[in-house]
């Protein structure tokens, strides 16, 4: 049977109503590759990934507060399924972007019709199944698209008008960049009038169709404010977002978004698709972000994002001098399960069932976030797993050293200025 246990953090705090001030937040971290239908042992793959994607979300329903666990609030990252069409959404193409010729991923391998109904036929009713298991526990929770989860990818040409340089690009394959566009197979799944949003009331705004969300939750003494964004937001997001918060001013506010660190700490978009990079007009980049939205609003104190394999952790001063938390967390290189017991492969990548959990402590003195790293596959955390370096080390940060590599997945953040920003728990 799967459970949570808190083990034992709860003797640390300093007051008798300690227990209720105690609440867990889950970050669900591209799923992709376990709800690819290729994946599948139908389709020669090892295992059926399926089921460690339906192990987490067991795992996650189980422990909610409404199942008398401790999950507040889960929020996804991105990533949710697989695959997409080979093509330009309308939108792209009636502000000029033009694609060039070539297929991706598992176009070249199976063909466009067969990874279509892949996607139609298995990979987004799996995750239907999936969330209608969270969403029946009444939990809030939130999804954020990641590159993954939009209808339509392309090679972008960032010369579309200079017939000569897009031959240059498509013969030397240089100063080229994967683009991706449409919302409507996203936002027909986890729009605002989805089963799983429509008449909820912490459910509280939308934006580009529900690619962008707002959500508010209550934990710990406190109503926290939560923003899922697109990924890589443009300026319009940016001035919705700024609309919610002043509605609700001084509120704790969070935010998850696909794209934003990188392993190594930085913000800075994966070189292979920068969309803020070719397309400006449409995209703002993590560091844009931060200056003219986060920085700016004292109330955000923390940002979750994937896509980057590999974990990483920053804070930086926002305009009021306080912290500002900054987490990467995406495991979905990780491939133990498939390759049975041999040493993690990309070419068997799941993410072996790894899931992020944040147990908030909010009835300290100065309130502590434990930052856990949970297998639902293994049922152990990172740290209870001997081989856990040895497996996943060299994939995600080979420059670190085992203790390391431990502390990144297993480590606590104190909220020093939580209370002065505010205030006390109710």
């Amino acid at each position: 049977m799967l459970f949570f246990v808190v083990s034992g953090f709860l003797s640390a705090c300093d007051n008798g109503d300690s227990a209720d001030r105690t609440f867990t937040i889950a970050v669900i971290s591209d799923t992709q590759n376990y709800v690819d239908f290729s994946h599948q042992k139908k389709e020669g793959y090892p295992i059926d990934a399926a089921e460690l994607f339906i192990q987490q979300m067991q795992f996650l329903a189980k422990n909610t507060q409404a199942h008398g666990g401790e999950i507040a609030f889960a929020t996804s990252v991105g990533d949710v399924w697989q695959n997409y069409e080979i093509g330009m959404d309308d939108a792209h193409y009636e502000r000029g972007m033009r694609r060039l010729p070539r297929l991706l991923g598992l176009h070249l391998q199976m063909g466009a019709e067969k990874v279509n109904a892949g996607v139609r036929d298995f990979e987004l009713p799996l995750t239907r199944r999936g969330y209608d298991m969270l969403a029946a526990t009444g939990v809030p929770f939130s999804v954020a698209p990641g590159n993954h989860d939009y209808e339509k990818w392309w090679t972008v040409n960032p010369v579309p008008s200079d017939a000569e340089a897009t031959e240059m690009l498509i013969e030397d394959n240089i100063r080229t960049n994967t683009h991706v566009g449409g919302y409507d197979v996203f936002n027909g799944v986890f729009g605002p009038d989805s089963n799983y949003f429509n008449g909820k009331n912490w459910y509280i705004s939308s934006f580009n169709g529900g690619v962008n969300s707002a959500q508010i939750f209550e934990a710990g003494g406190y109503k926290f404010l939560h923003f899922g964004f697109e990924m890589q937001a443009g300026d319009d997001v940016l001035e919705w977002a700024q609309g919610v918060i002043d509605e609700h001013p001084g509120m704790p506010t969070m935010m998850s978004t696909h794209d934003y660190l990188n392993p190594r700490g930085e913000r800075l978009a994966a070189p292979s698709m920068d969309l803020a990079k070719f397309d400006p007009a449409g995209h703002n980049s993590a560091e844009d972000i931060w200056n003219d939205f986060i920085k700016r609003n004292d109330q955000i104190f923390m940002i979750l994002s994937g896509h980057q394999i590999g974990q990483a952790t920053r804070i930086d001063k926002n305009d009021a001098g306080h912290d500002v938390y900054q987490l990467l967390s995406d495991y979905q290189g990780r491939g133990q399960v498939a390759a049975q017991g041999s040493q993690a492969s990309r070419a068997s990548s799941t993410g072996d069932g790894w899931l992020r959990l944040m147990e908030f402590y909010t009835g300290l003195d100065v309130p502590v976030i434990k930052v856990r790293t949970y297998s639902t596959y293994y049922e152990k955390y990172s740290f209870d797993v001997a081989e856990y370096a040895n497996w996943y080390r060299d994939l995600e940060q080979p420059n670190m050293t085992d203790e390391e590599f431990h502390s990144a997945d297993h480590f606590e953040i104190e909220l020093n200025d939580f209370k002065k920003r505010f205030g006390n728990p109710n």
